[in-house]
């Protein structure tokens, strides 16, 4: 799914210096001009090397580009990769329901004391996830439940 998204110049000097900063895989990277935030998809397992030890490498990276950055880890499968977004959340199912017009939406039962989390602050963390639910996997939308 990763093969249509087009990155910018911009982007990839962003997902470079991370690469080089951190040693992780960095597959995508969407900057939010915005918000003030770089977002990054990095490669399965290595959200951890991507942030380092008590945050310090995303805290360097901080410093030197004076932006925000958030990180994800990339899963090829929809469920998957939604589930992760939305810790620490605690997600309870997920399933992608096919639309009568052909589209298809991810519906996410969420236990109920975490929905505020998985929201965010006004909205900000489920518009992110539906950003890259849509970029990644072509999903119309995800409804928290």
């Amino acid at each position: 799914m990763l093969s249509n998204i087009k990155i910018t110049e911009n982007e990839m000097k962003y997902m470079a210096l991370l690469e080089n900063m951190t040693g992780a895989t960095v597959l995508d990277c969407i900057i939010d001009e915005k918000e003030n935030t770089i977002i990054f998809a990095v490669k399965k397992g290595e959200v951890g090397l991507a942030v380092g030890k008590a945050g310090e490498k995303i805290k360097k990276f901080r410093s030197i580009t004076n932006k925000q950055v958030e990180i994800f880890e990339y899963f090829e499968e929809p469920e998957r990769f939604v589930r992760n977004a939305l810790k620490p959340a605690r997600v309870k199912d997920v399933q992608i329901v096919d639309r009568v017009d052909g589209g298809k939406i991810i519906m996410v039962n969420i236990d109920s004391k975490d929905k505020g989390i998985a929201i965010g602050k006004n909205g900000q963390n489920i518009k992110k996830i539906r950003l890259l639910a849509k970029r990644y996997f072509n999903l119309d939308t995800v409804i928290i439940n």
